[in-house]
């Protein structure tokens, strides 16, 4: 059987780039786990956008200075000024987002936001909300528990994917493949992401001699509970921050402000380096004080957070919650344009995290992730629609590699490490060059397919970071002991 599109992804942007396909079409979308595994469903902060034309330039100047000169300016503008009209469509469809008591949309202002243009569902759980409904929204088949595992591509054109389903891999075939499979979260130690973000896609685009772009831009996210066991740490939202967290260290002192005359409120970067910094410095813990917030409107505004913090004990708002960065979001991915068309191979796209359009440029804008997977989403699918395929019909012998080995798990624990101790918040090149060496060797050992997946994500990431001697966003490079 052969599809018009097959979707590799079902967060948000695969499910909207779904939704804008004509039910008349034959679709497919492929899901690797459970439909809520995603980084969409664990998204907090809410979606930026311009709220109106007025707006537009100052979102792009946001967007622009977060991205420090590195953002595509025609990315940028696009994605400002089709917001609105996002936000708008999902509202029609009957998407709610939070509202005050006059009925009016309830804008709240983030870190590195010049003004309130932040929208939110259910408080603290847009991403939530909005997974759910475009679940609901969405008109085609999904094939569950399944994960890509090759794509078919000969002379510079994809004709479908392998999928390892059941323990089986087979091929299917279709006009056009939208990936739109997430980050790279479990690549690190400590990281916010859903459990099953494991860089496949990325891993195989280099296996196929597809340009991944800015791959040494990860994201660290300064505010997540640290006191947990599982790798997967509980994110404290940039909306705390933004409506009055304070961050302290154990004697109460704001000390933020030694780094940045912004405070709580600067960019993600600079809030991460400034952390990691003052601990090393005094060996104090960093806290997130949540005094400022009102008992009522806390537990309104935040519902999901107040439930999960009370549960692991800690009486908030009056109480203050221990800190730390994790890895958050992968800024760099597979090379796309402004349709999230991949340049060098036809009838194939990426969307969401899994895509570099550099939109993010050095350091993303708070909220403008939730936005980006929408807005690529549809211009990739308007673009397909209009993209007239001539495609012959090939057929391509299903891979007999062997996906995993029962050492690979402890392979992937090594891998974790290595990429948190040497390829995170604070990088020298002495740290990078021994992380490359670990992880080429890690590559001529037996290994299975999966591994080899993150394993070669993880080189481009260090080989990037490598590659850039200045620090700038999040890549900061400090100079070695011995410089």
């Amino acid at each position: 059987m052969k599809y018009d599109v097959i979707i590799v992804g079902a967060g948000v942007a695969g499910l909207y780039a779904a939704m804008h396909i004509p039910k008349s079409k034959n679709v497919l979308i492929i899901n690797k786990r459970e439909t809520f595994k995603c980084n969409s469903f664990y998204a907090q902060g809410g979606i930026a956008l311009a709220i109106d034309a007025e707006d537009i330039p100052c979102h792009i100047q946001d967007t622009l200075d977060a991205g420090a000169g590195l953002c595509s300016e025609e990315a940028v503008r696009v994605l400002s000024e089709s917001s609105r009209a996002i936000i708008d469509d999902l509202i029609e469809r009957g998407f709610e987002f939070d509202r005050d008591p006059s009925g009016n949309l309830l804008y709240t202002k983030e870190a590195a936001h010049s003004k309130e243009r932040i929208l939110h569902a259910g408080g603290d759980a847009t991403g939530r909300y909005m997974h759910y409904f475009l679940l609901q929204q969405n008109p085609h088949p999904m094939l569950t528990d399944a994960r890509v595992v090759d794509l078919l591509i000969k002379d510079g054109e994809c004709y479908g994917v392998t999928v390892l389903d059941h323990r089986e891999s087979r091929n299917i075939y279709a006009d056009n493949i939208i990936l739109a499979s997430g980050g790279v979260g479990s690549l690190y130690e400590f990281h916010t992401n859903a459990p099953c973000i494991s860089a496949d896609m990325q891993g195989l685009c280099v296996m196929k001699g597809i340009e991944l772009n800015d791959m040494e831009m990860m994201q660290f996210h300064p505010t997540v509970f640290v006191d947990s066991d599982s790798a997967q740490k509980l994110l404290l939202t940039e909306a705390l921050r933004g409506e009055g967290a304070t961050v302290e260290d154990e004697n109460g002192r704001r000390f933020l402000f030694d780094y940045d005359e912004r405070g709580e409120l600067a960019s993600r970067d600079i809030v991460s380096k400034a952390i990691y910094d003052h601990n090393k410095k005094t060996k104090m813990q960093t806290y997130l004080s949540l005094k400022n917030f009102d008992h009522v409107y806390f537990t309104k505004r935040f519902p999901n957070l107040y439930k999960s913090l009370q549960l692991l004990g800690y009486d908030v708002p009056k109480q203050r919650v221990p800190i730390s960065p994790a890895f958050h979001y992968a800024i760099g991915g597979i090379k796309t344009d402004v349709n999230g068309a991949v340049p060098s191979v036809k009838s194939l796209y990426a969307i969401g995290e899994v895509a570099s359009t550099k939109v993010h440029g050095a350091n993303r804008l708070a909220s403008n992730s939730l936005l980006e997977g929408l807005v690529f989403g549809k211009r990739a699918v308007e673009h397909l629609l209009k993209t007239k395929s001539s495609k012959k019909e090939l057929r391509f012998e299903v891979g007999n590699e062997i996906m995993s080995l029962k050492e690979d798990k402890e392979k992937k624990n090594l891998l974790r490490r290595i990429m948190w101790e040497n390829v995170s918040i604070v990088r020298t090149k002495k740290g990078l060059e021994q992380a490359l060496h670990q992880i080429n060797a890690l590559l001529n050992e037996k290994i299975g397919k999966l591994l080899k997946f993150r394993l070669l994500t993880a080189r481009e990431i260090v080989l990037g970071a490598l590659a850039r001697d200045e620090s700038i966003g999040v890549h900061f490079i400090q100079k070695d002991d011995n410089d």
